[in-house]
């Protein structure tokens, strides 16, 4: 799937860890994702997941952010 098409993954409502489990589950199949998580840690969280995996981390705006496949 090219970077233009992410994978959409609504999180709102679930608490951490299921945010990054819902995004790591993505990341199997996708070069994008954006996510929406409403979770105070969920930032945090998303961004050391992305970290982990060598994918880039963007906070696109309040409880909306985007993991991106470097390779």
């Amino acid at each position: 799937m090219a970077a233009a098409d992410p994978v959409v993954v609504n999180a709102r409502g679930m608490k951490c860890p299921w945010p990054a489990l819902r995004a790591a589950r993505a990341m199997r199949e996708a070069d994008a994702i954006e996510i929406e998580a409403d979770d105070p840690i969920a930032g945090r969280e998303l961004e050391a997941l992305a970290v982990q995996h060598g994918w880039q981390f963007i906070v696109i705006a309040p409880h909306r952010f985007a993991l991106i496949h470097k390779g």
